[in-house]
């Protein structure tokens, strides 16, 4: 049944794009990268009046939250990063979701793309540093390998081979691990549900039961699922576990029996979904129409969550272009106006369409990274960095109320190496963010010039504060932004090369001490109310002293 369900690899590269794709599909000479100004020039100057900008939204106090595949709970098959070899066949426990029954994806060997990795040793105190870090946050485990893994919750040993209708292994004592794990540094528990084979009755009708058993083993374990999700990406679900003949009907009609379970046994439990990517492209992609989508699944059902997931990519990795022959982003391409603007447009298409089927419910982003199936070789660096930081610029004055990346620690997107548990440099960043900027979220005014952007919240903890970040994406020429009644700047550089794995924080290398202890994060003061922002680098600039009256009261 795997192999009817993944053979159609033409639509699994094409669901897996995100809807601002269809843009740089078609308009991929949007995203040649900026041809270099003499290091002379300065681009227009900005400005900006921290004590009068004025409140856009707020977003929660878990805004930026992180993934943690259910793969990486259980051990199992995952893309390899780019500098380790690939390794193993993709059959058997633990096979790849949108892995076909000959072994290949989108044309291309498995072999080449995924990687075995052990369970994830949630007890290294370095990595319980790094996420502790970035608490408060939500926690959530998912990911395609969730939709066919069962919950073994017994204490007697696991069975050598997934039941009937599974392709991975949850056991109990792993699931008390991720317990542990967020209760010990301040996360909330986000997870999605088994929805393969193996929970369906003779009728093809969803079992609750395995759904059940999580919740319960949660609260033994003094834990709490704060928010789930049905399933992970309904617009990807045959190739994830889904019958052919699964329709949006037969999704509707589980939906609801998981929403009764979930308002029966964790009635304060937040209900998100469905999870979709790429649906404002399904009309232009063969092969993705005839998906779950999320219009029809309403059809059926009518407002029925807590809150509306999507996921967002901003393209396929190089591993997952293999053999389709679409047109990849390259690193020259990574700081594109368009390539960044693409968050913002997904933005905008999935809350117009909260706006008419859950209107005044939250808008999350459930998952995102830089590229599906893993990341490109670049999300490893510094050049990510930009994404990241905009991403969540960009989505905070759209009011998504929170931003889970994927992932925290596994391939090459990660926040975190998944062999050496080091701080990528996108972490340092997403560091910084949690640091400084609050939750309310101010109007930092138009953008100066095309590669400078500027966002600003309220400063975190700091009544009346304000807290600015502004990105100059510019490959040569200094951007100014005139900031009167700053007093601390926090400028995130490259220490030779934007593909780098090192990044300076004023001019000094982040790395974590020999204790795995983090860095003290220090600013920079700042005299006079003229900032430079150098070529290609992000600074972050507090002013506890603005006396902004939207922020007089966090």
């Amino acid at each position: 049944m795997l192999a009817k369900r993944f053979s159609t690899t033409a639509a699994i590269a094409m669901v897996i794009l995100a809807p601002g794709m269809t843009t740089f599909a078609n308009e991929s000479t949007n995203l040649q990268p900026t041809d270099p100004p003499s290091a002379a020039d300065t681009l227009s100057p900005g400005s900006v009046d921290l004590s009068s900008l004025s409140r856009i939204t707020s977003v929660d106090e878990r805004y930026q939250s992180f993934n943690i595949e259910m793969v990486e709970v259980t051990g199992g098959r995952f893309w390899a990063p780019y500098d380790a070899p690939a390794e193993g066949s993709s059959t058997g426990d633990g096979e790849a979701p949108g892995v076909a029954g000959d072994g290949t994806l989108l044309g291309s060997d498995a072999r080449d793309i995924f990687r075995y990795r052990p369970p994830l040793d949630l007890s290294d105190l370095r990595l319980r540093k790094l996420a502790g870090a970035l608490a408060p946050a939500y926690m959530r485990v998912s990911g395609s390998w969730a939709n066919t893994t069962y919950f073994h919750a017994s204490d007697e040993p696991a069975p050598s081979e997934s039941p009937a209708g599974y392709s991975g292994i949850l056991t109990l004592a792993q699931w008390r691990e991720v317990v542990d794990f967020s209760k010990d540094l301040g996360l909330d528990i986000m997870l999605s549900f088994a929805i393969s084979d193996g929970t369906r009755d003779a009728d093809g009708v969803w079992r609750p039961d395995q759904a059940k058993a999580l919740f319960d083993a949660t609260a033994a374990a003094g834990g709490h699922i704060e928010a789930v999700e049905f399933m992970n990406e309904t617009t990807m679900g045959r190739m994830q576990g889904l019958a052919e003949d699964y329709t949006a009907e037969d999704y509707a009609r589980d939906f609801l029996r998981f929403k009764a379970l979930v308002t029966e046994v964790s009635p304060d439990t937040v209900i998100a979904g469905p999870s979709a990517v790429a649906e404002d492209a399904a009309a232009e992609i063969k092969g993705l129409g005839d998906q779950i989508r999320t219009e029809d699944i309403y059809k059926f059902t009518g407002p029925v969550v807590d809150a509306m997931s999507y996921h967002y990519y901003g393209g396929l990795s190089k591993r997952c272009a293999l053999g389709v022959g679409l047109p990849m982003p390259e690193a020259s391409q990574a700081l594109a106006p368009l390539w960044l603007a693409g968050t913002g447009n997904t933005a905008d298409y999935c809350g117009e369409m909260r706006d008419r089927l859950e209107p005044g419910k939250p808008l999350w982003l459930t998952e995102t990274a830089e590229s599906a199936c893993g990341g490109n070789p670049w999300a490893s660096t510094f050049i990510d960095s930009f994404r990241i930081v905009d991403q969540l610029g960009r989505l905070a004055t759209r009011s998504v109320q929170t931003v889970m990346h994927n992932t925290l620690v596994a391939s090459d997107y990660a926040m975190i190496d998944e062999d050496t548990f080091e701080p990528r440099p996108n972490y340092w960043a997403a560091l910084l963010w949690r640091r400084l900027m609050g939750s309310v979220v101010l109007d930092a005014g138009e953008q100066p010039d095309p590669h400078t952007y500027i966002y600003a919240h309220c400063l975190r903890d700091s009544p009346g504060g304000v807290a600015v970040v502004a990105l100059n994406t510019h490959r040569g020429a200094t951007s100014k932004l005139t900031i009167p009644g700053v007093s601390e700047r926090y400028t995130l550089s490259a220490e030779d090369s934007l593909e780098t794995h090192t990044v300076l924080l004023n001019g000094a290398v982040l790395a974590l001490d020999e204790d795995f202890g983090l860095p003290e994060l220090t600013g920079k003061p700042v005299e006079g109310n003229t900032i430079e922002l150098e070529p290609v680098s992000i600074t972050f600039l507090t002013s506890p002293e603005a006396g902004n009256a939207a922020c007089g009261s966090l």
